[in-house]
């Protein structure tokens, strides 16, 4: 039985985004029923659908939950989306909740789709729960020890919130590494230092790449110390990238592992479910100094016209606030 009209951001080709209307159908037996008040663009991922980057044997891989249409287009995609729970349960009725839910005003999802958004953190910033549950298994997998060097080269928001982690160990020297002197003073809102590429400290126990570009992950191998840790976090589509093993690399005996969300962290995997984990990782947004990472909002409406601008590899934003109708409604 059909209910109300959604509407929904598809990507529908190259360089293209569009608003479309969607009938969306009343919620079943075990459904909540969402509206949205919030979204954030990740950045990384959905520049590269935007530009049709999705690599063909990654076409299943990087299905989001509850993507529509096939890559390389049309496709509604996206994973951060924060709204009120105007039908479904009443432990559920009524609350904020998160969803890994393409940019949409008005969706259906199984109730244990949504996680309920703890009272100490914002609507805003809940944007921000699937880059900080991918900062978090990033973390998990490299393993930083009290009193570490690290380095995070990238401050884009995973690598922003992966030095913030990473700085609550005791006695941790983490120091954010970006090319953009400008992201100086987010490093210091996070309380973390900051350093541009080649005035980096050096001899690091742990390194995590961030920063997508080959001359970041060179930058990365070049600050690990003797038999350090070198983590990528990055992820290039279609890109090819070449890796420096020359000069250092064997003598030193760096080791270079990657991450990646679509499964917890082996550390963690006997114990943890990716509820826990996404659970774990709302709790964490309470600080508000991680407000730093959220760029002013822009209309659900204009996302369309605005999101070539906002994905531009300098465009300077970090997590791009969307705003929806009921957001407005509810000041």
């Amino acid at each position: 039985m059909l209910g109300q009209t959604s509407e929904a951001l598809w990507y529908a080709g190259p360089g293209r985004a569009e608003i479309r209307p969607e009938l969306l159908a009343e919620p079943g037996p075990g459904e909540v029923q969402v509206r949205a008040l919030h979204s954030g663009i990740s950045r990384g991922t959905e520049r590269l659908v935007l530009a049709g980057q999705i690599p063909p044997s990654e076409f299943q891989r990087m299905r989001a939950p509850f993507m529509a249409g096939a890559f390389p287009f049309p496709v509604k995609y996206g994973y951060s989306a924060v709204g009120l729970v105007e039908r479904g349960p009443d432990e559920l009725e009524g609350r904020v909740a998160f969803a890994l839910h393409p940019h949409q005003s008005l969706f259906n999802v199984p109730a244990d789709a949504v996680a309920l958004i703890p009272n100490s953190v914002p609507a805003a910033r809940a944007v921000l729960a699937a880059n900080m549950e991918t900062a978090l298994n990033a973390v998990w997998d490299a393993q930083p020890a009290p009193a570490d060097r690290i380095a995070v080269v990238g401050a884009g928001v995973v690598g922003a919130l992966v030095a913030w982690l990473c700085a609550q160990m005791p006695g941790a020297q983490v120091t954010l590494v970006d090319i953009e002197s400008s992201r100086s003073e987010l490093a210091r809102r996070l309380g973390v230092g900051f350093a541009a590429p080649e005035a980096a400290p050096g001899d690091c126990d742990l390194v995590v790449h961030a920063s997508g570009t080959s001359a970041g992950l060179m930058t990365a191998l070049y600050l690990a110390g003797m038999e350090a840790t070198v983590l990528e976090l990055s992820w290039y589509g279609t890109e090819e990238v070449a890796i420096p093993l020359g000069g250092a690399f064997h003598s030193r005996r760096l080791k270079l592992i990657s991450s990646q969300v679509g499964q917890v962290a082996v550390s963690h995997r006997s114990r943890w479910t990716f509820k826990r984990r996404l659970d774990a990782a709302l709790e964490m947004l309470a600080d508000p100094r991680l407000d730093a990472l959220l760029t002013p909002p822009i209309k659900f409406q204009d996302l369309p016209s605005r999101l070539p601008d906002i994905l531009e590899p300098r465009s300077g934003v970090l997590c791009q606030l969307v705003s929806y109708p009921a957001a407005d409604a509810s000041g």
